[in-house]
């Protein structure tokens, strides 16, 4: 079969969302060569759904038990081989079926942007000679390639792995030994790197051949990094390529205008953002390529390019419309786009529980914000009503505030000895509410300090909680939602036709909704962003200083500017809108105090 990292004619790919939400999406999407992203950080869910689907499947399943040697970089594995296989039967069995209203190699040739295998198809379609149509047919086969079968690691999601008291060795702590487990699956395809720059992570993959050229130049194994500006792909992807690591692709996500962890930057935008890198492109790939270079001489025997392998940059976080899309990717000359959130209410491609996705459909601007839930101490986009806001709530009021760490995913905080806790967890709240309770702090203090930890809910087990259930391998479970911002806007379930059709304008399911650009919403989420540190500074509860505000505003200024001068970009239809929006914000932002030095 083809490769499965194969670039096919989509212009966008489903994004990682929490561990749950798209952990098998490549069983509902990857045959129709639409790309998607499973997380795999929580080993336990990936052996319970290769539980799950194998057995569904009639395969024969032998459990990887979790105390058994290396058990989460193996199940890692096995969950990833299982993926490609099925995913490999599924793309033959299509690939053989006829040509006929409804099938599924209909259905992919149809699902297509405008591009040349589009062309082709409706070529076919419109051939009367059926010796003909049959040739045809046949040479459309072997080109309905498979989407990629992606997988994501938060790269500081690193916490050391304990027996008893002995610290085992660093590469099986979480992130490094599920980086050992894909790099040993089978089936070509790309890793995901977020969360900030993990260097043993990064030189524990120097180490690791399958990210290495092969002997006739090709990578089995594709690096994608998820940044938030240019300077951290710069900085990055000179670090990689001096281990002779080539990064294929750049991940651009806005900084808070996206769902799950919210990475907020000092204050810039998405806009100059994605200006930066259409200005720089060609250097951020020359630079970084003479690096390469060196890298891989230092390495060893593998074949050394004479240019640069491809390197796509993509844009995710807050998409919401066919026009917006094209304006990405035509302004800024972007390879494809990510669309997350939008997806959860498509229930052919992701895992959400019917009563979440009822939730979701009634879901406004109110219903979802950024909160203080997730124990990685990164602020976190949270349905309010999910059951695992909902249970948390129920235990604070019972006295009995955390969660049981059920799976140490996020043992991340070592304020109270050499094995880290889970700042959600039991243990750790103790410690911590006691600690606060007996400190010097202000009742204004108090109170804000131990609202942020209370905050914390279990999203290891909880964002397993939509596939778990269901599946019905967890009923009980309570399922957190980290939905995006966006989600407010989409109000009934979608077909997959549907959304794919929307995001390449053949139709427009947000035809009768009110909604302000992405750029607006994302600029309205910063000034909200400020204020919040604005107050933990007059509460004397912030680290900051008054330079990081003055620069943060200052850097909201010129993004204001930066898209005033591009508002001419925009149809005209859009531009009075847009620019009248983007004038109230700059003024509100003019009410927000900067702390004084």
């Amino acid at each position: 079969m083809a490769r499965m990292d194969a670039l096919t004619s989509h212009t966008f790919h489903i994004p990682v969302m929490g561990t749950g939400f798209t952990v098998d999406t490549a069983l509902r999407v990857a045959r129709f060569g639409i790309s998607s992203v499973c997380a795999l950080g929580d080993d336990t869910l990936l052996e319970q759904m290769r539980k799950y689907h194998m057995e569904a499947l009639g395969l024969p399943y032998e459990r990887i038990h979790p105390k058994s040697e290396d058990a989460r970089a193996r199940r890692v594995t096995a969950y990833l081989d299982f993926l490609g296989d099925e995913v490999a039967r599924q793309v033959k069995v299509l690939q053989a079926l006829p040509f006929e209203p409804g099938s599924e190699i209909t259905r992919y040739f149809e699902m297509l942007p405008d591009c040349p295998l589009k062309s082709d198809y409706y070529d076919m379609l419109g051939t009367t000679d059926p010796a003909e149509r049959t040739r045809k047919e046949d040479a459309l086969r072997p080109r309905a390639v498979p989407g990629g079968v992606d997988v994501n690691i938060m790269a500081k999601a690193d916490a050391d792995v304990f027996k008893g008291k002995e610290k085992l060795p660093p590469e099986y702590a979480l992130a490094m030994s599920a980086m050992r487990g894909y790099a040993a699956s089978k089936h070509d395809s790309s890793i995901v790197l977020s969360a900030g720059m993990n260097p043993r992570l990064y030189g524990l993959m120097g180490r690791l051949e399958p990210f290495f050229p092969t002997a006739d130049g090709r990578l089995r194994k594709k690096i994608i990094l998820k940044v938030s500006d240019y300077r951290s792909a710069e900085i990055q992807g000179k670090y990689l390529a001096k281990k002779g690591l080539w990064v294929s692709e750049y991940r651009i996500e806005s900084g808070l205008n996206c769902g799950g962890h919210a990475f907020a930057s000092d204050g810039y935008l998405l806009g100059p953002i994605l200006e930066e890198f259409r200005k720089n492109r060609t250097a951020l790939v020359e630079t970084a390529f003479a690096f390469y270079v060196k890298g891989l001489a230092a390495h060893g025997e593998c074949p050394i390019p004479d240019e640069p392998s491809p390197q796509r940059i993509t844009v995710q976080g807050g998409i919401g419309t066919a026009d917006e899309n094209e304006f990405l990717l035509k302004y800024y000359r972007l390879d494809g786009s990510g669309w997350g959130t939008p997806f959860l209410l498509v229930p052919e491609t992701t895992n959400v529980d019917a009563a979440h996705i009822e939730k979701l459909t009634a879901a406004t601007e109110k219903d979802v914000y950024l909160s203080d839930s997730s124990p990685f101490g990164v602020p976190f986009w949270t349905l309010r009503d999910s059951a695992s806001e909902e249970g948390k709530r129920q235990r604070i009021a019972s006295g009995k505030p955390g969660s049981p760490c059920t799976r140490g995913l996020l043992k991340l905080n070592n304020e109270y000895g050499e094995q880290s806790l889970c700042m959600a967890s039991r243990a750790y709240l103790k410690r911590k509410l006691a600690d606060l309770r007996g400190g010097t702090h202000t009742p204004e203090q108090l109170a804000a300090l131990e609202e942020t930890a209370l905050a914390r809910a279990c999203i290891c087990l909880d964002l397993a909680g939509g596939a778990t259930v269901k599946h019905g391998i967890d009923p009980k479970a309570e399922p957190a939602i980290c939905c995006g911002p966006n989600i407010a806007y989409f109000s009934r379930t979608y077909s997959l036709e549907e959304m794919v059709s929307h995001i390449y304008g053949r139709i427009d399911l947000l035809a009768n909704t009110v909604r302000p650009h992405m750029f607006i919403n994302e600029l309205s989420l910063y000034l909200d962003y400020m204020r919040k540190e604005v107050n933990k500074m007059s509460l004397e509860l912030s680290t900051r200083s008054p330079k990081y505000f003055t620069e943060f505003k200052a850097n909201l200024r010129n993004g204001i500017d930066y898209y005033t001068g591009i508002a001419k970009e925009f149809a005209e239809t859009q531009r009075e809108r847009f620019l009248s929006e983007l004038d109230a914000l700059a003024q509100e932002l003019e009410t927000i105090p900067v702390p004084a030095g």
